[in-house]
C-alpha cells in the first residue's frame, strides 16, 4: 500500500485585486497576471503600437490568486502534508485557509511548505498573494552595504539585479518591460509518511560496448524509516536499493551493454533511454541520451582550445543564443519550444546557449533539445549587472543553484554550466565599480565561488565555466577579443560601428555572442502597427526598437554597403539583407578557421515580442532572411567565399567525422548573366577539415560575381553547396533591374512557387503568406535556373507572395 498521495493543484483558479472586493477573474495554470487581464479586456495588448506604457500599473498592484481543493481524513492521517511550489514569480505570500505558511522571493527556487497543521477535512483554500517585485528591489537596494549597479541601459525598472527573477522582465535592449507576476507550474500537495522523491542525477561512464550509469536518487523530508527505491532504465536490469534511516540520497549503478549513443544534430541520431525511479508510490521519469561529453581546453600553439567533444568526436558548435520565448510567461508552452527549437535544427544548429538574463527553462525545453540533438550551454541567471555577495543574497542563491542543477543534470544534452553573462566585464561599465575595481572584483569572486561550488556539488560531471566571455578559472582579464583562449563576445561591428570586414580581424577560439540587428518583416509590422505608423522613425516603430542607437546604426551601415532603399517595405527588406550579410561574413570566416575556432553562437535566435532586434526568428515564428542563410552557412559541409574585394578564396568546410567527396563547378558571371570564367571542382575533403579550393580574382569587380554549385556526398547523405561572392560593395555594382516572376503551381507534393528571372537577381526573397517558412529564401537567382520553393507551416488560403530582390530595394 502506498504511503503517499500527490494532489496537483491544477484546477480552476481566480485572480483578484484585494482593493476591489467582489471583482475577480477565473483562470487556469500557467497563470500570469498580464495575460489574464489581457484576456478579460482589462488592459490593451501591450505588444500593439505604443501600449507598453499603458500597462505599467499592473506590476505596482498586489494581486491575489486562489484555488480550492479537497482533503480527506485518510490524507491527514498519512502523517505529513507538504506543499511544493516551483516557478512562482516572484515575491509572494502563501496562505492555506487564511493561515500564512510561507513567503517566497526567488523565482528560481523550489519551496517546500509544511501545511499539515493548517489543513482540515473537506474543502480547503490556497491563496497566493503576489507583491510588487519592483518594490522588493528598492527595499533590497536600501539594505546593501555599498551600491550594486544595475543595467540601466537595459532595465526600465531599477534594482532588478537584487531580485531573483528573470532579469529581462524589466526590459532589455530588445525586450518590452512587463515585470510579470504569476504562478506557471501547478503547486503540488503531497501527503506522505516518509521521504519525498525529489531529483535523479546521472553520471555516465563509457567504454567500448558498455555504458555504466551512476544514478543518484535525491529525496526530501522525513527520513526516519527505511524505504525502498527502484531504478529502471531501458535495456538494463532494474536495480532496487534501500534508503537507511537518516539517509536522503542513494547512488546505484545501472549498466547498458552495446548502448545506442546520442549525438548532436548533424553528427548522428538521438536514441533515448527511459530512466525512472520509484519510491513509495512516487515516480520520477525522463528520457535521456547516453553519450560521453567533455570540453577540450588543452594547450596548443595559439594558446588553449575550447571545443566540446562528444563520443570522442570534436564538435564544431553551431547555434545561437536563446532568450525567453515570450514576454508573457504563460505562453512558454511545449508547442512553442518545439517550433522554435525545431527551426534551430532546421537551420543546421547543434547548440543553444540559454542566456543568463532569462530563466532556467521548463523541462519541456530541455526535453525538446534532447530529442532534437541540441547541446545546451546553460548560463546561471546573472547578466550584465553586478550582484551582491552579502550573506543574505548568498543564502538565497545557494539553494537556487542546488535545485536547478539537480533538476536539469540528467539531461544528456546539457553541455556546460556557465556562471553568468558579462558580469566580469560589467565591473568596468559602471563608474563606481570601475573606480573601486578591487572591491567589486572581490565581491564578484565571492559570489562566483559559491556558484562554482554549488555546481561541483550537484553535478561533478560537467565543466563549470565562470563567466561568458572569459578565459577560464580565476582569469578576470578582458576576454572580449582574446584570439588565444576562452570564449569571446565580439560586438565591435554592432556596438562600435566597425565595418563587416572587422570580422576578419579576429580569430576566436569559440565566439559565444555576436550579432547584427534588422527590422521585422512587413507581415509582422502590419500586425502591431496602423498604416500611419509605418515609417522606421515613427513613434510607434521607435517603441519597437529598444536599442537607443539601433535605427541609426542600421541606416548608417546602409550608406557604407548599399544604395539607399526607397519606401518603408524596402527599409525592412534591406535591413534583413544587411543582417544576413553581417552574420554570413563572420560565421563563414570563423568556420573556415577550424580547428582554431570550434564554435559560433550568434545573438540571437528568437524574440519575446515583435521588435527590431538581432534575432533570426521573428516573434510570430517567421524566418528572417538571416535564418535561411544560417541553414546554408551552418550546413555540415559547405563552400564559402572568404574575403572582401576582387581577390577571394573559395573554401570548403567539412564538419562531419568522415571524409566527403565534393564535385561541382565555380563560375565568374557577368551581371548580364553571361559566364566569363569557370572551373571544375573535384576533391576529397577529410573529416573535420577546412580546405582552400581555389583563389579567384575578378578583373571587373563591379561587373561580375562569383558563384559555385557543388554536391558533397558521404555515408549516404548529400549536401547541395551553393555560394555567391561579390567583389565590390553592393552600392558600386552595375546591377540591371531583373524581371523576377513567381508562378504558383501544384504537383504530387502540393503547391509550390516557381521563381524565374531574365537576369541575375540577388537576395531574392518571397514574403510570407502565413505562419511558417519557405523551403528556401533570400537566394541568388540565375536565368535558366528556376527554383521551386514550397511553404512549410499553416496552409495559407492563397499563395500570392510579394517578391523582393536587391535592385528592387532602390529601383522600381
Amino acid at each position: 500500500m502506498s504511503r503517499s498521495r500527490s494532489l496537483p493543484l491544477d484546477g480552476q483558479w481566480t485572480l483578484s485585486d484585494p482593493t476591489e472586493p467582489g471583482l475577480y477573474y477565473t483562470a487556469s495554470l500557467p497563470l500570469d497576471v498580464h495575460r489574464i487581464l489581457l484576456d478579460n479586456d482589462c488592459i490593451p495588448d501591450p505588444f500593439h503600437r505604443d501600449n507598453e506604457d499603458a500597462v505599467q500599473w499592473v506590476h505596482e498592484r498586489t494581486w491575489q490568486l486562489e484555488t480550492e481543493f479537497e482533503v480527506s481524513e485518510a490524507d491527514l492521517n498519512t502523517g505529513n502534508a507538504t506543499l511544493t511550489m516551483d516557478f512562482v514569480d516572484t515575491h509572494a505570500t502563501v496562505a492555506v485557509n487564511g493561515e500564512e505558511v510561507g513567503t517566497l522571493a526567488n523565482f528560481f527556487r523550489r519551496f517546500y511548505l509544511d501545511v499539515r497543521s493548517v489543513l482540515k477535512p473537506g474543502r480547503n483554500r490556497l491563496t497566493v498573494t503576489l507583491h510588487d517585485n519592483a518594490a522588493l528591489g528598492r527595499k533590497r537596494a536600501a539594505e546593501q552595504p555599498f551600491p550594486i549597479p544595475y543595467s540601466e541601459s537595459n532595465n526600465q525598472i531599477p534594482h532588478m539585479n537584487l531580485v531573483r527573477k528573470t532579469q529581462c522582465d524589466a526590459g532589455w535592449d530588445w525586450g518590452i518591460c512587463l515585470l510579470s507576476a504569476g504562478v506557471y507550474v501547478p503547486p503540488v500537495l503531497t501527503f506522505h509518511a516518509g521521504r519525498l522523491l525529489e531529483t535523479v542525477r546521472v553520471e555516465q561512464f563509457h567504454e567500448p560496448g558498455r555504458a555504466r550509469l551512476a544514478v543518484t536518487v535525491d529525496t526530501h523530508g522525513p527520513a526516519d524509516e527505511e524505504e525502498v527505491v527502484t531504478v529502471k532504465l531501458t535495456d538494463a536490469t532494474p536495480v532496487e536499493c534501500r534508503l537507511a534511516p537518516g539517509q536522503r540520497r542513494k547512488t546505484v549503478d545501472v549498466v547498458v551493454d552495446n548502448p545506442r549513443l546520442w549525438w548532436p544534430a548533424g553528427y548522428g541520431d538521438q536514441p533515448l533511454y527511459r530512466l525512472s525511479a520509484h519510491l513509495e508510490g512516487q515516480r520520477w521519469e525522463r528520457d535521456i541520451g547516453l553519450r560521453s561529453l567533455h570540453w577540450d581546453l588543452s594547450a596548443d600553439e595559439a594558446g588553449n582550445r575550447m571545443c566540446v567533444v562528444v563520443n570522442g568526436v570534436d564538435i564544431f558548435a553551431k547555434g545561437a543564443n536563446w532568450i525567453p520565448a515570450d514576454a508573457f510567461p504563460a505562453r512558454h508552452t511545449r508547442e512553442r519550444y518545439k517550433k522554435l527549437l525545431g527551426d534551430a535544427v532546421a537551420a543546421n544548429m547543434n547548440m543553444i546557449r540559454v542566456w543568463g538574463g532569462g530563466f532556467y527553462e521548463h523541462d519541456a525545453f530541455y526535453e525538446t533539445c534532447e530529442r532534437l540533438g541540441l547541446l545546451v550551454w546553460q548560463d546561471l541567471m546573472f547578466a550584465c549587472s553586478l550582484y551582491p555577495s552579502t550573506p543574505a543574497f548568498i543564502e538565497d542563491v545557494k539553494p537556487e543553484i542546488d535545485w536547478q542543477v539537480r533538476r536539469l543534470q540528467a539531461y544528456g544534452c546539457l553541455a556546460l554550466w556557465c556562471g553568468d553573462n558579462e558580469v566580469i566585464g560589467a565591473i568596468n561599465w559602471y563608474e563606481i565599480s570601475r573606480n573601486n575595481r578591487e572591491k567589486y572584483l572581490v565581491n564578484y569572486d565571492r559570489l562566483n565561488r559559491v556558484l562554482d561550488e554549488g555546481v561541483a556539488e550537484a553535478d561533478p560531471t560537467r565543466r563549470f565555466w565562470p563567466s561568458s566571455p572569459c578565459n577560464g578559472e580565476l582569469d578576470f582579464g578582458d576576454a572580449w577579443h582574446d584570439d588565444n583562449k576562452g570564449d569571446m563576445h565580439y560586438w565591435d561591428v554592432w556596438h562600435s560601428g566597425q565595418s563587416f570586414s572587422a570580422y576578419y580581424g579576429v580569430q576566436p577560439r569559440f565566439c559565444s555572442e555576436f550579432g547584427y540587428q534588422s527590422f521585422p518583416s512587413l507581415e509582422l509590422v502590419e500586425r502591431f502597427t496602423e498604416p500611419m505608423d509605418r515609417n522606421v522613425t515613427s513613434p510607434v516603430m521607435e517603441v519597437h526598437q529598444k536599442n537607443p542607437a539601433g535605427n541609426s546604426k542600421i541606416v548608417e551601415m546602409f550608406t557604407r554597403y548599399f544604395r539607399f532603399p526607397v519606401g518603408f517595405d524596402q527599409f525592412l527588406y534591406l535591413s534583413q539583407v544587411q543582417q544576413a550579410v553581417a552574420m554570413k561574413t563572420a560565421i563563414e570566416y570563423w568556420r573556415s578557421l577550424r580547428p582554431h575556432c570550434m564554435g559560433t553562437l550568434y545573438w540571437q535566435l528568437n524574440d519575446n515580442w515583435p521588435v527590431a532586434s538581432w534575432s533570426s526568428l521573428e516573434y510570430a515564428g517567421g524566418w528572417k532572411q538571416m535564418h535561411y542563410h544560417a541553414r546554408r552557412f551552418y550546413q555540415p559541409v559547405q563552400t564559402f567565399w572568404i574575403g572582401q574585394g576582387p581577390e577571394q578564396r573559395l573554401v570548403v568546410v567539412n564538419d562531419r567525422p568522415e571524409a566527403v567527396e565534393l564535385e561541382g563547378e565555380w563560375f565568374l558571371i557577368g551581371f548580364d548573366g553571361e559566364t566569363r570564367q569557370s572551373r571544375r571542382i573535384q576533391l576529397t575533403v577529410p573529416a573535420g577539415a577546412s580546405l582552400t579550393i581555389d583563389e579567384v580574382r575578378s578583373e571587373q569587380p563591379a561587373g561580375e560575381f562569383g558563384w559555385v554549385t557543388a554536391r558533397a556526398s558521404a555515408a549516404g547523405t548529400t549536401y547541395d553547396c551553393e555560394a555567391t561572392a561579390y567583389f565590390d560593395l553592393w552600392k558600386h555594382l552595375e546591377l540591371p533591374l531583373a524581371v523576377v516572376t513567381a508562378d504558383v503551381g501544384e504537383d504530387d507534393r502540393g503547391q509550390y512557387v516557381e521563381l524565374a528571372t531574365d537576369r541575375p537577381a540577388h537576395f531574392v526573397t518571397l514574403g510570407a503568406p502565413g505562419a511558417g517558412h519557405w523551403s528556401d529564401n533570400s537566394v541568388t537567382l540565375l536565368p535558366g535556373r528556376n527554383r521551386r520553393l514550397r511553404w512549410h507551416g499553416d496552409r495559407p488560403d492563397r499563395i500570392d507572395p510579394r517578391v523582393d530582390h536587391l535592385v528592387r530595394s532602390y529601383r522600381s
